[in-house]
Order: C-alpha cells, then sequence, then structure tokens
C-alpha cells in the first residue's frame, strides 16, 4: 500500500460507515471496475447504470424516449417538455428504490444529488486527467487519439449538461463528495480499499436513521408518481415533501384550480393513510405548460 493510501486512511478513520456508497466517474476513470470490485469485496449489490436504465422503463417511462435524457444534457425543447420532468420522477424513484434495499454501490444518474440528505451515504468522486483517460480508451476500443478525446469531450458535456439541468449543480465540484479519488494516481486495488474501509466504519446510528429517511423518501416519490401517472392530475412541478418526523406529507406545485388541489389531497390520503395530507400547491390561471 503506498504512502498516499495510508495516509488516507488515517484521514478517514473517524469516520463513521455507511451502507450506501454513491460513484460519480469522469468516462474511462475506471467508475464501473472500481465499483464493481468494492461491491464484491463489501458483499454489497452493484446497481449499474443498465440496472437503472431497466427498472425506468419497468416503472413505465416510455424506452423510445430514455435516451434523450439519460445522462444526457437535453436538446432545448426536451428540457422544456413535460418528458423532461416525468423522467426526473422515475429517474428518481428508481434510484430511491435501489438506495432503500441498503448494502449498495450506486453509478452515476445524479445519485449522490438525489440522495444527498440521506445520512450515512457515501458520494465519491473517480477522476484522472485526460491524458491517461485517452491512452485508456485508445486501448479498450482501439480507437484513435482524435477518437478518444471526442468520447471524453462530448461525455463531459453531456454529464456536465444533465446535472445542471436536473439538479442545477456542477457534478465537478469536490464539495459534492466524501472524497476524490485519482485513478491516474491511484491504483484500481487502492481505490477498491479505500472505499471499503470507508464502508467498514459503519455507525448503526447513520444507518437506521439513513433508512427512516429513504423510507420517507420512497413514499413521497410513490405518490407523486401515482398522482401524475395513474391519476393523470393535471399538476406542474408536483413534489412530495414529508417532514422530519415521518407523519405528515405537504405536497407542492402548480395548478389551475382548487378542485384539483383538493383531489390530489383526498387521493394521496387514501394512497397514504398513515400520513397526514397538507398541501403548498399554487394556484394560478395564468400558468401554462410547455408540453
Amino acid at each position: 500500500m503506498s504512502a498516499l493510501t495510508s495516509k488516507i486512511f488515517s484521514s478517514i478513520a473517524s469516520i463513521t460507515s455507511f451502507s450506501l456508497i454513491i460513484i460519480s466517474r469522469l468516462v474511462a476513470a475506471l467508475g464501473d471496475e472500481i465499483a464493481s470490485d468494492a461491491a464484491k469485496e463489501l458483499g454489497y449489490t452493484f446497481v449499474t447504470r443498465h440496472d437503472i436504465e431497466k427498472r425506468i422503463v419497468e416503472l413505465g417511462f416510455p424506452k423510445e424516449k430514455l435516451e434523450k435524457y439519460d445522462e444526457r444534457k437535453p436538446g432545448f425543447f426536451a428540457s422544456l417538455s413535460k418528458n423532461r420532468d416525468e423522467y426526473l420522477n422515475y429517474l428518481q424513484l428508481a434510484v430511491i428504490e435501489a438506495a432503500s434495499k441498503g448494502n449498495c454501490i450506486l453509478i452515476g444518474r445524479g445519485a449522490f444529488a438525489i440522495l444527498e440528505d440521506v445520512p450515512g451515504m457515501i458520494p465519491i468522486r473517480l477522476i484522472a486527467k485526460d491524458s491517461i483517460r485517452i491512452e485508456r480508451l485508445k486501448k479498450e476500443f482501439n480507437w484513435t487519439e482524435k477518437q478518444a478525446m471526442q468520447r471524453i469531450e462530448e461525455s463531459r458535456n453531456n454529464r456536465t449538461g444533465f446535472h445542471k439541468d436536473f439538479f442545477n449543480i456542477n457534478h465537478d465540484d469536490a464539495q459534492n463528495y466524501l472524497m476524490t479519488l485519482n485513478t491516474g494516481i491511484l491504483s484500481r486495488e487502492e481505490c477498491v480499499k479505500i472505499i471499503v474501509q470507508t464502508a467498514k466504519s459503519i455507525s448503526t446510528e447513520h444507518n437506521e436513521c439513513g433508512e427512516k429517511i429513504l423510507s420517507q423518501m420512497l413514499s413521497c416519490q410513490e405518490l407523486t408518481n401515482k398522482l401524475l401517472y395513474e391519476y393523470h392530475m393535471k399538476i406542474d412541478f408536483l413534489r412530495a415533501v414529508s417532514n422530519t418526523e415521518g407523519t405528515e406529507i405537504t405536497l407542492h406545485g402548480i395548478t389551475d384550480s382548487q378542485a384539483t388541489i383538493e383531489k390530489a389531497v383526498n387521493l394521496a390520503a387514501k394512497i397514504l393513510p398513515s400520513f397526514s395530507i397538507k398541501s403548498a400547491i399554487c394556484v394560478t390561471q395564468d400558468f401554462k405548460s410547455f408540453n
């Protein structure tokens, strides 16, 4: 083990452990390889991008529309379309569902932003210099340097646009992560050891609190999706938010009539009878969503 790895270990020795790991990565920074290895070492489930994509479609989002949004920068009209909000709702539900099962590693899809309020979540960023990633791509795909550079630039633009459009965040900002690991300096094995060591210093208190928050988030997102896509409520920007105690859910959004609000509240009360349902939905006659 290198001196740098030992130094990192000593710096995280006092950190409580977590049962939920989120990997954000640059293309060709060994994200999938390291996530898979760490999951095997820990006995965790590795939730791949394909798992999330498959679940989004299973939940109801049209497969033919998926490629317009899935970790891509939406085009101008796509960013204004209701399909954009529909994709986000299904993405959030798929990610929260996977996370709520615990002991898993998720990669990409803005999961660190979706789950940022969950105690016990470890967000990790994997990076490497462009020159190193170019060589990796050339070797893996037998590409020219120009092809590899184009792939890196395309990925950078798509992922930057995706995170900005859907979560209004800069995914390169180190403040979003517990740690950033440079896979051009640290070996694949060293990165895995750091992740495993961090996860094993687990705190029961963090786990229990994280499970509670995830359960509330899951109830809220399931409710949102039911109201919008099963009951077809005409409420734009609909969100359901639970209080800290998990006893009350407040609906937020914009609609054009009080009758719609009353119907949404009554339906929500039937769907989640254990919660007290309140409304903070705004009524405006002039609001027209962009379809």
